[in-house]
């Protein structure tokens, strides 16, 4: 199957952090239509089309479960069903207040303090979901280890698939591509007040699992069901 499934957080469309998701990265990542993104001072209209490239493809989201294949076994509803019974089991978490970072060579919001149960509901998305997952590929294997794993994201790689998870799980949602030093602080600068607002006026708690498509290698990844958290 060349379809990939990925397990996301995302706000509820229309809510105060989506909008400013959706348009900074200008995208509606529910029906793959363009969204028109802010306008700068400090970055211009073709450079915020360009570092926001990358991310578009994938929706404003923070990573629960990584893109992977269902194996042959199971089916999209097979997929779906379980994600609802996950769902039931889980309790939504407050995320506190949010800061803009640079996370390697990217921006992101993270959150300011480590929230009270976000590493135990990250860590039952990963393994709850595990055995409907399809094994990596060689050449996906290979790609992952260029990267330069360390021992523990090595064995975490083997064993689900993705090397950032349980104890190296760390809640982002990105907001740009690769940027050198100079851009990212003029990003952080840019959204600064935006993100503080938002803080103020609408904390965000991680309340839903969204389950996102990608259809085809390369396509956008389009977001498809929402499941409530119910414990």
């Amino acid at each position: 199957m060349s379809a990939r499934y990925a397990i996301y957080f995302a706000p509820y469309r229309h809510s105060p952090w989506w909008t400013f998701g959706a348009h900074w990265l200008g995208r509606n990542e529910h029906d793959n239509t363009a969204l028109p993104q802010p306008q700068l001072e400090e970055i211009s209209a073709a450079e915020l089309a360009g570092i926001t490239a990358e991310p578009r493809r994938y929706g404003f989201h923070a990573t629960l479960k990584a893109p992977f294949r269902l194996s042959a076994a199971h089916t999209e509803p097979d997929l779906v069903a379980r994600l609802g019974r996950l769902a039931q089991t889980l309790a939504p978490v407050a995320l506190g207040s949010l800061r803009i970072a640079t996370l390697g060579n990217f921006v992101a919001l993270v959150p300011e303090t480590s929230p009270a149960g976000l590493q135990a509901l990250a860590a039952a998305c990963v393994s709850g979901l595990d055995e409907l997952r399809a094994p990596l590929e060689e050449a996906e294997l290979a790609r992952r280890h260029a990267a330069g794993l360390d021992a523990r994201e090595a064995e975490l790689l083997a064993l689900y698939g993705y090397p950032y998870v349980m104890e190296r799980f760390r809640l982002h949602l990105t907001l740009t591509g690769p940027v050198d030093g100079s851009l990212a602080q003029r990003v952080i600068r840019t959204a600064g007040p935006a993100i503080a607002r938002l803080n103020k006026e609408a904390p965000l708690s991680l309340d839903r699992l969204c389950l996102f498509v990608e259809r085809s290698p390369g396509a956008a990844f389009q977001r498809v069901i929402d499941v409530r958290l119910g414990a």
